[in-house]
């Protein structure tokens, strides 16, 4: 008889100076650590592996942080007041992070994003009232900048554009509040940090802030194994605009995964762990596996889970077996 599973152990933060202190961003960040049980069954016994729950930010994704910290130094720098509209390039959740703050603090939002969106995350920012460019789909996310881009440039008067791709404002989200969570949450023991590269925000701040607390740290990168791929929200960077925040010397090592595998990593989460995220949560995920299948020594691997499920919820590879 096959032994019964433990329940997934969570971590949970305290959430002390980490919070905005106003409304609905005072419940961005403070997500929970998840120790990942069933997928990671293989594993030797001294090999942890964990999944930062920031699908469980107010607005559904990591990109929550990211957002609220842009629009906190567009208000402070005085770039943003009240007459402007905020504008950006999206794949989708910063631009639901913008539209649910935005609606919060008074202001209206307009968001480029490629045609090919999924239809969810558009009712999603419909439905917070923000105003959709959709751009050419076999452009990107490197379309949509453009376009948002010269729209910023021909009424500078009429928009702030934030351009999250290249405001250190982004990656300074999570070097002051992601970072020193997962420090706290493992207890200082992590070994091992895995996450997508897309804005790349989340895997520059994050890195930066636990290489200064553990030099010795590997970070480890993911991107997708190829331009053309179904990991919406990540970058293979080898074909795509470099984003002007990223840091290429972060990395100790770079991981690429194929979308199909992906998505296969996505359904076992959701049917295994009762964690219903999005694709490039599986694609960490698997990341992470595959980074700790290597590893002899006692290791602490912690990697992010980007985003809920329900705005991936029409597409057909739920139904896979």
């Amino acid at each position: 008889m096959q032994a019964k599973l433990e329940a997934p152990t969570i971590v949970k933060s305290s959430r002390g100076d980490e919070t905005s202190g106003g409304f609905i961003e005072a419940a961005i960040s403070g997500t929970a650590l998840i120790r990942l049980r069933s997928v990671t069954k293989e594993l030797p016994a001294n090999i942890e592996v964990y999944a930062k729950a920031e699908h469980l930010n107010p607005g559904g994704s990591v990109k929550d942080r990211a957002a609220l910290a842009m629009i906190l130094a567009g208000e402070e720098s005085g770039e943003l007041t009240k007459d402007k509209i905020i504008l950006d390039a999206t794949s989708g959740n910063t631009g639901i992070a913008y539209a649910m703050i935005g609606s919060a603090r008074g202001y209206r939002v307009t968001l480029a994003l490629p045609k090919n969106a999924s239809e969810a995350r558009k009712r999603i920012l419909r439905t917070y009232g923000a105003e959709i460019i959709e751009t050419d789909p076999m452009s990107n996310t490197d379309g949509a900048q453009a376009v948002a881009k010269e729209l910023a440039e021909r009424q500078p008067e009429k928009y702030f554009y934030p351009d999250q791709y290249n405001n250190p404002a982004n990656w300074r989200a999570h070097y002051s509040t992601t970072g020193p969570e997962i420090w706290r949450q493992t207890n200082g023991r992590i070994t091992h940090f895995v996450a997508g590269l897309g804005t790349t925000g989340t895997f520059v701040g994050t890195t930066r802030r636990l290489k200064e607390y553990n030099r010795l740290l590997s970070a480890v990168s993911v991107q997708p194994d190829s331009p053309l791929h179904g990991l919406e929200g990540m970058k293979h960077l080898e074909t795509a605009r470099v984003p002007g925040i990223y840091d290429a010397g972060l990395a100790d090592q770079n991981i690429e995964i194929a979308t199909e595998d992906a998505q296969a990593m996505t359904r076992r989460l959701v049917r295994e762990e009762g964690l219903f995220v999005g694709v490039s949560s599986g694609a960490n995920v698997l990341a992470a596996i595959q980074l700790a299948s290597t590893l002899r020594d006692d290791a602490v691997v912690v990697t992010i889970l980007c985003d809920g499920g329900g705005k991936y919820i029409d597409e057909a590879f739920w139904e896979e077996r």
